[in-house]
């Protein structure tokens, strides 16, 4: 052995922030318990901050398949095939205790690997639909952490290896949790904070000036706007506001979401794993528009959950016009306690501890491995 400390945990994740997010939550709670963690993703990703910062990162190769031609999707197969070669080898020097996947097809050959190589494992699935590498993994991990209530495009088979440990957010949410919501006055500043995900939405960015455009001038001069734009817009929304004398503050990409989210009165946003769990750890009230075109229509039965819930209202981009947007931004802008009520659901269903039941559920799923070559820990 090389004194490396007890358990070694591998977290596989594809570079993108839907799937880096809660790997970075569960390797800051994992860190709390003395665990190691080495990270394997794919080569999209640049480097990692947080509490991935100082983590081992090994990069295989992944590639995804849904939506391709057939010359691309099997160039994703070999590049899959070859991704599961580098994390058998990979695995077997590294002997570690366990092996969480967080979906993505970047996951896919790592969390395959030690499912072959005997090493616990488990998946983690961040929407309300099981995503395509998850389902295949199904079968074969130990466990299914999941971070909504109802999972769709379960296997049967699979049911009994469901545990709810929630959506791990970010470190940087720690605590907000506490916060109150902050219902506006009567005729105090209204704070709306429009979010499109890591990289904006077109169609927010058209959107919201336009409905912000039709609502009572008394109801927008109180508005004070914080807005996420893609860098090819960014110009025309602030010309936008700028024509309806709304006080905005733009930018590309905020690295301060947590303390604008807990000061919103209202958030506009896209319905990824992320934005919920974060909307629900705060406990803020949401109008969401998913994004309609993500795998398996996912983002939509997010959206459904938090709603069905009271704790969002859910809007289809398709139709979805600026007077509607406007109507449902009057009608509740204009009723503070249908905003609190909204934020109280919000909170209600939030699991703000989910870092830590992802970790308990981790730590009590390791165990050391017999990976047959594997006769002590090395490096990848």
């Amino acid at each position: 052995m090389n004194g490396a400390p007890w358990p070694l945990i591998v977290l596989a994740a594809g570079g993108t922030g839907g799937h880096i997010f809660p790997a970075e939550a569960l390797a800051a709670a994992l860190a709390a318990r003395g665990a190691r963690t080495v990270l394997f993703t794919d080569r999209r990703g640049g480097s990692f901050g947080g509490a991935l910062a100082g983590v081992e990162v090994c990069r295989i190769r992944a590639g995804g398949i849904a939506g391709l031609g057939i010359v691309a999707r099997l160039r994703s197969i070999v590049d899959l095939g070859l991704g599961l070669v580098q994390a058998l080898l990979r695995l077997r020097r590294l002997a570690p205790d366990a092996v969480v996947g967080f979906g993505g097809y970047a996951s896919l050959p790592t969390v395959l690997a030690a499912c072959w190589l005997g090493c616990p494992s488990l998946v983690h699935e961040q929407n309300a639909v099981l995503g395509r590498a998850n389902r295949l993994l199904a079968g074969r991990v130990e466990r299914i952490a999941t971070a909504f209530e109802k999972l769709a495009h379960l296997p049967a088979a699979a049911a009994a290896k469901l545990v709810r440990t929630g959506m791990p957010v970010r470190p940087a949410f720690a605590g907000l949790e506490r916060q109150s919501y902050p219902a506006p006055a009567a005729d105090g500043a209204v704070r709306l904070l429009v979010l499109g995900g890591s990289q904006g939405a077109r169609v927010l960015s058209t959107l919201v000036p336009a409905a912000i455009g039709l609502l009572p001038s008394d109801l927008r001069r109180r508005l004070a706007i914080s807005q996420q734009c893609r860098p090819e817009d960014l110009e025309a929304v602030r010309s936008a506001y700028a024509g309806l004398a709304v006080a905005a503050d733009l930018a590309t990409f905020f690295d301060n979401v947590p303390s604008r989210l807990a000061a919103a009165h209202l958030v506009i946003a896209r319905a990824g794993a992320s934005t919920v769990a974060e909307l629900t750890t705060v406990g803020r009230p949401a109008i969401l528009i998913p994004y309609p075109y993500a795998t398996d229509d996912h983002q939509a039965a997010n959206a459904q959950a938090l709603a069905a819930a009271g704790a969002a209202v859910a809007m289809t981009e398709a139709g979805l016009t600026a007077e509607r947007l406007a109507g449902e931004l009057a009608a509740l802008l204009g009723a503070p306690d249908v905003l609190a009520a909204l934020a109280a659901k919000s909170r209600a269903i939030g699991i703000p501890d989910a870092g830590d039941r992802l970790a308990d559920l981790v730590m009590a799923t390791a165990r050391r491995p017999q990976l047959g070559l594997a006769t002590g820990r090395g490096t990848a």
